[in-house]
Formats: C-alpha cells, sequence, structure tokens
C-alpha cells in the first residue's frame, strides 16, 4: 500500500548510458527499465518539492524507491509497448462519429488495425466527450455485441483482445461472457456500484481512469493542488477500492486521463511528469488520441487532422517499457513505437 511519500523521477537517461548509470551507483531503473532516473524529485513527508541524487537517497525513502524499481504485472496482456486500436460505435464521437456505428464497418477497421500489428482494440458504445449525455446500458448493448460476435467468429482474431469501454456493470458482465477480454472504465469502476463486483467475479484485467465528476461535469472539475501528484493520489484510491473489492491488483492497469477534468495546461504538466505514474506499481495506459487539447495546441479544429499531433503526445508513455497507448491511427502510432525502441537500443 502506497503512503504519503511519493518520488518523482527527473533526470531519465536511456538505452547504454541508463545501465551504466545504475551499474554506477548514479542512477535507479524506473519500472524495470530501460529507461532509468538520476534525481529524484521528493512529495510528501514534509519534502514536498525536494530534489536528490536518485543513488544516495534517505533511508525512510528507500522502500518508496524500490517499489518504483520494480516492473509493472504485466496484467494479463502482450508484453512491451502496446498500440491499443479505437473502435467508437457510437454516431457522436468526437473523432469519428457514425464511422463504424454499423458492425460490419468496425469489424473491417479492426481487421486493418490488425494487420497493422495492433492486438488489442478498445471498443465504446457511448461517447465520452466532455459534455455527452449518458447512454443506457441497453443501446449500449445494442451497438457493441454485433461487433464482438463478429470478431470471435473469426478464427483468424483469436489473439485480438478485446476491451470494452464501458461504466456500465451490465455491459461489462455480458461483454465478457461474449469474448471480451478486458473492461476500460472511465470512472475507475465508481459509476455503476455493481461493476467492481463483475470484475472481481470474472478476473479480468481492468482500466482505470482519472477522473472527476461525469463526463458531463467534468469541466467544473479543473483545479489541483498540483495536478500531477493530485492525480496520482486520486488513481492510488480507486486502485485500492478495486483491489478491497476482490480485483487482482496486477490485473490493473491506469489511466491518467488526459482531457478529462483538467484545461490544457494541466493536460501537458501531466503528460511531461508521466514517471509519477511508476508510484502505483500497475502498467500504464494514455489515451491523448485526437482530443480537444491537442487541436487549441496547434490550431487544428478538425479531430481527424490531429494524428501528428497524437504520435508527438503519445511518446512520452514510452518512459515505461510496456505502455499501452491508445489511438484512432493504428499504423502511424505503430511506425513511431518502432522506430522508438529503435533509438532506446543505442
Amino acid at each position: 500500500m502506497m503512503n504519503d511519500r511519493l518520488i518523482e523521477p527527473v533526470g531519465l537517461l536511456h538505452g547504454p548510458a541508463a545501465r551504466q548509470a545504475v551499474e554506477a551507483g548514479l542512477a535507479r531503473w524506473l519500472a524495470g527499465g530501460p529507461t532509468a532516473y538520476t534525481l529524484a524529485r521528493l512529495w510528501g513527508g514534509g519534502e514536498d518539492g525536494r530534489i536528490l541524487p536518485a543513488g544516495s537517497l534517505p533511508a525512510q525513502w528507500t522502500g518508496v524507491a524500490d517499489r518504483l524499481s520494480a516492473p509493472f504485472p504485466d496484467a494479463g496482456l502482450p508484453s512491451g509497448p502496446q498500440v491499443m486500436g479505437i473502435i467508437n460505435v457510437t454516431p457522436d464521437s468526437f473523432s469519428d462519429g457514425g464511422r463504424h456505428y454499423h458492425a460490419a464497418s468496425a469489424l473491417e477497421s479492426m481487421l486493418a488495425m490488425y494487420a497493422a500489428g495492433c492486438r488489442i482494440v478498445d471498443i465504446g458504445g457511448e461517447s465520452t466527450r466532455p459534455g455527452a449525455p449518458p447512454v443506457t446500458a441497453e443501446e449500449e448493448w445494442r451497438r457493441i455485441a454485433p461487433v464482438i460476435r463478429m470478431v470471435r467468429e473469426r478464427t483468424a482474431l483469436d489473439d485480438l483482445y478485446l476491451s470494452i469501454d464501458t461504466r456500465q456493470a451490465m455491459v461489462m458482465d455480458r461483454a465478457l461472457e461474449a469474448g471480451a477480454n478486458i473492461i476500460n472504465d472511465v470512472s475507475a469502476l465508481t459509476y455503476d456500484p455493481a461493476a467492481r463486483a463483475v470484475v472481481a467475479r470474472h478476473d479480468c484485467p481492468v482500466m482505470l481512469m482519472h477522473m472527476r465528476g461525469t463526463p458531463a461535469t467534468m469541466r467544473n472539475h479543473t483545479v489541483y493542488g498540483d495536478v500531477a501528484v493530485d492525480v496520482v493520489r486520486e488513481l492510488w484510491q480507486r486502485v485500492e477500492e478495486a483491489v478491497a473489492a476482490g480485483i487482482d491488483r496486477t490485473r490493473i492497469l491506469v489511466d491518467p486521463g488526459i482531457g478529462f477534468a483538467k484545461t490544457v495546461e494541466g493536460n501537458l504538466d501531466l503528460l511531461a511528469r508521466l514517471p509519477l505514474l511508476a508510484n502505483l506499481g500497475c502498467r500504464v495506459v494514455l489515451g491523448v488520441s485526437r482530443k480537444r487539447m491537442l487541436g487549441e495546441i496547434c490550431a487544428q479544429p478538425d479531430a481527424g487532422r490531429r494524428d501528428p499531433a497524437t504520435i508527438a503526445a503519445s511518446l512520452p508513455g514510452l518512459v515505461f517499457a510496456d505502455t499501452v497507448l491508445r489511438v484512432h491511427n493504428v499504423p502511424a502510432m505503430m511506425q513511431a513505437v518502432r522506430v522508438s525502441q529503435g533509438l532506446d537500443r543505442h
């Protein structure tokens, strides 16, 4: 269990330089590598903001440092960085509303994602864009059920993991029974009182995202003391609540919730300080694809033209060896990941 002490890894090194610094006692591995950190900014314990060499931390901080150095559990998903394709089976998604509303078109897109190397696809039947109205569980299930069925009828897609983006316990239960593998809940299992029990019973991987309020109200909850520190501590509460409900900690992934109850500046601060998430000891999901904040930064009102910005905003997630990057344009992101992996070897 995490106490109030957090270490923010700074002074990052990659590749052979990271290994040499760790061997010399000048750096510590971050979540098992290949990134190492040479400096530690301390939060909690009366030390807020103090920076010390990572290789010479006081004794009371070594337990926190050891937790940061441990590799994340794989959460039951393929190892290494993963590109997770987005399939919105909705008429009103902010980026591609209506494109995958029919199961056949959704399947066609998933086949293309699979061919590009994607092995995890996230299917959603409810838009969670800011201000979006809720959808009934029955309507949500009506939208996604044919897609799950069509995928599971394709033996060529047997190794494709299906993630279901939902807040509704009924939808979770039916989807997992029908062959889905993962639950991705933007409310971190807080929206539906029955959700935690469903996930615990199925013993499936679950993605817990940080958000305050609901998609309809989250714009009213964007004030933080320190956005990165606050997000980690609030996510920790969600993780502990899930574990207390019987969910295996090793099956939990965490998502900082870029674009959810954060300002543009808050989103940028989070992206710049993603290593703080290592304090949670859970595999990380990062979803920035085509979001409004990218449009504001790049003066691009057309969400479909924000893929270059998406790649730039997603790459910081590769500070961890096994981040799941949730994107619309799978081939472009796959290329970026492969180049990044090549650079890390030099």
